[in-house]
This record gives C-alpha cells, structure tokens and sequence, in this order.
C-alpha cells in the first residue's frame, strides 16, 4: 500500500473576502470527500482570498489505482467549481 497525494491550487478571481472563500473551501472539501472517499483539507494560503490551496490524500493499492483516483477527482474539480486550477501537484509515498 501507498499514500497517493495531489495538490491543487486553484484561483477565484471573484472572491472578495475570506469569509466567502471558507463557504467555497469548504463546498469543494465536501463534495470531494463525499465523492471519493478521500482526505480533503486547505493547506495552504488561507490569509489570501483569491487563492485557494487544497490537498488531498488516500492509502492505494498501487500507482494505476491513484493515477486513475486522481484524474477522476481532477476531472470532478473541474465540474464542480468555477476557479480557475492554476496547478496540480501529485505524489506518492
């Protein structure tokens, strides 16, 4: 077994307090771990509210498990905000 992770960073242009960008944050979270069963947090960047960082881990079976699990949730990220993914990043330890 294997710990996969990716992170993304994600812009929202529109978001003009950090109060707004809680309610989004925490949208995005639930709807990621209700989807997929995953770990889902903010772990970077919550002073800035135009920029918003999430991560997200899962203990796999093996890499073609986790590269298939991480597209999916790439793809669902996608569908589910209007932020714009600036980068993600994937790992597996």
């Amino acid at each position: 077994m294997e710990i996969a992770t990716v992170t993304f960073r994600l812009h929202a242009p529109w978001v003009q307090s950090l109060k707004e960008k809680r309610m989004i944050v925490k949208s995005i979270i639930s709807k990621i771990e209700n989807q997929f069963r995953v770990s889902v947090a903010e772990i970077g960047g919550q002073d800035i509210h135009q920029f918003i960082v999430i991560g997200v881990a899962s203990i796999v079976p093996n890499q073609a498990y986790a590269d298939s699990m991480m597209d999916e949730i790439s793809k669902f990220l996608e569908e589910i905000t209007d932020a714009e993914i600036l980068d993600e990043t994937r790992e597996m330890r």
